[in-house]
């Protein structure tokens, strides 16, 4: 379980401080999907980076488990458990896809067990195994096998940020169908998703509205989505304009 308590972020610029996150306090339980939207600029893809570690909140605590890991970084995290899945994977010339597996899995991966890893997202093991993490790869097919790395590391919270983005329609298909595993094989663990889906948003227990750097709404996804239902689609094609 992941807690959150009385989190703020500020940005120092030339003429003041920019508050990007302002005392946000929630708990991500173990065992759900729990999925933030909201406006462009409310700060979700900023949550996420303070989550996994890769920015340090100005105010508050982050507890994983019950342990405080607020000034743990990125690395101590990541072997904590907690994965994050960047908004665009990077790619790893001259690394095969089952070397990736094994570094993320951080041992010595069986190719019977990696191409498991890759079957779990919907790719042909024998198709992908061998291949080369670079530019020969879309960007459905990179997302997958980064999820697969996620998979791979046995993480207690994977975290993804805005999954959909740069992919098209096809691949965005197959992703909701690899979260909707995930989410039926999520024992002991629990997924936090960015997105402006509402794909996404309909698989999630439960949704965090971030509006302006704090909590708008949260509750249950059949307490929150109606409301969202006619925005997210408008908001998710403003985003792609831009």
């Amino acid at each position: 379980m992941l807690e959150l308590k009385n989190i703020s972020f500020n940005v120092n610029t030339e003429s003041q401080d920019k508050e990007i996150i302002r005392d946000i306090s929630i708990t991500i339980p173990d065992e759900k999907l729990v999925v933030i939207t909201g406006p462009n600029g409310g700060g979700k893809s900023t949550l996420a980076k303070l989550i996994v570690g890769i920015e340090k909140p100005s105010a508050g605590h982050i507890y994983l488990n019950g342990e405080e890991i607020t000034d743990w970084d990125i690395t101590t995290r990541a072997k904590a458990g907690i994965g994050f899945s960047f908004q665009q994977p990077v790619r790893f010339k001259g690394i095969q896809v089952i070397d990736l597996l094994r570094l993320a899995a951080g041992k010595q991966v069986s190719v019977a067990k990696a191409c498991e890893y890759l079957s779990e997202v919907g790719l042909c093991a024998r198709d992908y195994i061998d291949r080369e993490v670079n530019s020969s790869l879309s960007g459905g097919e990179l997302k997958r096998i980064e999820i697969a790395t996620v998979l791979a590391r046995g993480t207690t919270l994977s975290v993804f940020d805005e999954p959909e983005a740069g992919i098209d329609l096809w691949s965005f298909q197959n992703l909701i169908q690899v979260f909707q595993r995930m989410r039926e094989n999520i024992k002991g663990s629990s997924i936090l998703i960015i997105s402006h889906q509402e794909r996404i948003m309909n698989i999630a227990d439960e949704i965090v509205v971030l509006k302006d750097g704090h909590i708008d709404r949260h509750g249950a996804r059949e307490d929150i989505l109606p409301s969202l239902i006619g925005t997210t689609s408008a908001v998710a094609a403003c985003a792609k304009a831009q």
